[in-house]
């Protein structure tokens, strides 16, 4: 069964209060055509949101991540983001509030980002869309034992895949471990097996 069928009835739209206040949007979506992975991140840090750019907290891994899982041929900084759609990689947010922290965020924003990300996916038709983030991804999808890895949802037509949260104050999954979970990604979004290694 697609998420679509859990809650049709809190589609959001631009003009939902949830959606973000004025001044508090975040950043535009990184997309473009023939994403083999598209990257939902919680929402804009702080950082990201002075910067416009994703993950640019100096603590994140994001970065680091998409090259030890062998996306990138190098780690990438964020000005760089620009040259992941040519890669096949996009990232996006469930919410584009900007906050200090992921906490601050509601439930009600939380689940509405969650139908916003379906329709993404709808129009976007990734091979796969990778949630970054256990608890909220839980949320947002009322799956609340929702496990790591590939789920057995798609999300519109995407295969959907639930990734820990790559923030540096996210302390439960370390490096070697993120890495093999982004290596799986890899393989399963159809990159060469050869990557950058």
């Amino acid at each position: 069964m697609g998420i679509s069928g859990l809650a049709p009835h809190l589609r959001g739209t631009v003009n939902d209060p949830t959606h973000g206040a004025k001044g508090e949007l975040g950043i535009p979506d990184l997309v473009g055509p023939d994403l083999r992975v598209l990257f939902c991140g919680i929402n804009p840090g702080q950082r990201s949101g002075e910067l416009g750019l994703h993950f640019a907290r100096p603590g994140n891994r994001f970065w680091k991540l998409l090259h030890a899982g062998g996306f990138t041929d190098h780690v990438l900084v964020p000005s760089e983001q620009a040259a992941l759609p040519a890669l096949g990689i996009g990232i996006t947010n469930l919410v584009e509030r900007v906050t200090v922290a992921a906490s601050e965020l509601a439930r009600a924003e939380l689940r509405a980002g969650g139908l916003r990300l379906e329709t993404k996916a709808e129009d976007l038709r990734p091979h796969i869309v990778a949630v970054l983030g256990i608890g909220a991804y839980r949320t947002a999808f009322r799956r609340p034992a929702a496990q790591v890895g590939e789920q057995e949802e798609r999300l519109a037509a995407s295969r959907l895949w639930l990734l820990p949260n790559p923030s540096g104050l996210q302390a439960a999954y370390q490096m070697p471990e993120m890495t093999a979970l982004y290596r799986s990604l890899r393989v399963a979004a159809g990159f060469p097996d050869e990557g950058w290694q």
